[in-house]
């Protein structure tokens, strides 16, 4: 099968490797799309944390946002999974550890993460091999493309439950990306009224051709109470202004990562009687995402801007634009071997 490998910051090619054999307790998936986020971006320039850190090496098959079909099953696994339509969480817990028992398998110590972590291959190739137990199925209702965003869809569910915003509240989210626009659309769908703030005006006028009326930049956002605060963007200073903005007996939800230490001085959080929750991953949220995508009260397929094959993902991860791409934030892969690159 095609597969891209990164062999170094900066270096990857599309090689022809080995299919993978579903083991014991997996599946190999016929992998339809893949979507391209953030995470792999770091991977690539060689500033992923996990790099340093030993959880991760070069060479390395990116890929964790993805959607398919299972072709084959290995030992111990129900053959009913044959031919399903199905996502995969990226989370793999070891089964066995104290906060796997407890339903956090998504922060266990010795977890692999698809694409990402612990030598677990990634998605962006023809074919992939994962546990079974990773499984959620696809209802017909869930094409491919919208199959692909369940991933980063489940983070963005999960930060805005963590914002716990009702109808009647006011939200505010920072950095209107794919996570960002995302909870948006999450939070608008609970009944709040959601405000954006944003770095470019490319950004904050692709938000506003979503629906979203209150769009801002940092130096013009209106003095108003907000009830909550969602920081998904990667500016060292904006957790701080988050605490700043958020009003008191309201809630801040951290799911962006910055490059370098944030500060939160608090004293201010504990005076302002504020709720900070941070996000990790999507796992908790990955079922109420799909049935989300599946009645229609969120549809991400907006904020696809192209979909590509395998050939052109190292030039979307030194980031060139694909020809004919439309303006939203997310680009996806279709692998296949007839894939050629398309705008949505």
């Amino acid at each position: 099968m095609r597969a891209f490998v990164l062999t170094a910051p900066g270096t990857c090619e599309v090689q022809d490797l080995p299919a993978p054999v579903a083991g014991p307790g997996e599946v190999v998936i016929d992998v339809e799309r893949v979507g391209v986020c953030g995470t792999d971006v770091e991977f690539f320039t060689g500033e992923m944390a996990y790099l340093h850190q030993g959880h991760s090496a070069y060479p390395m098959r990116l890929g964790h946002e993805w959607c398919g079909r299972v072709l084959t099953v290995g030992d111990g696994v129900d053959p009913g999974w044959l031919g399903r339509r199905v996502m995969g969480d990226t989370m793999l817990g070891c089964g066995s550890c104290r906060r796997c028992l407890r339903g956090h398998q998504h922060v266990c110590g010795k977890r692999r993460e698809v694409g990402i972590r612990g030598g677990q291959a990634g998605a962006l190739a023809e074919q992939l091999a994962v546990p079974a137990s990773s499984l959620h199925d696809l209802p017909d209702s869930v094409d491919a493309e919208l199959g692909a965003l369940v991933e980063p869809g489940g983070n963005a569910l999960r930060a805005a439950q963590a914002a716990a915003a009702r109808a009647g509240d006011r939200a505010l989210v920072l950095g209107p990306g794919t996570i960002g626009l995302l909870a948006a659309m999450f939070l608008r769908a609970a009944g709040a009224e959601v405000h954006l703030m944003g770095a470019t005006d490319s950004s904050l006028a692709f938000a506003h051709t979503l629906g979203f009326e209150h769009v801002w930049a940092e130096d013009t956002l209106p003095d108003l109470p907000f009830d909550a605060v969602v920081d998904a963007t990667n500016a060292a200073h904006l957790p701080a202004r988050a605490l700043e903005l958020v009003e008191p007996g309201g809630r801040l939800v951290y799911i962006g990562l910055a490059g370098e230490p944030s500060r939160v001085d608090t004293r201010i959080l504990v005076l302002k009687d504020v709720a900070a929750v941070g996000v990790l991953s999507a796992s908790p949220g990955l079922d109420a995402t799909i049935r989300a995508y599946a009645v229609g009260s969120v549809d991400p397929r907006p904020l696809v801007a192209a979909t590509v094959g395998l050939d052109e993902v190292g030039l979307v991860l030194a980031g060139e634009r694909p020809e004919r791409a439309g303006p939203g934030p997310k680009i996806l892969v279709d692998p296949r071997p007839s894939t050629a690159g398309t705008a949505s």
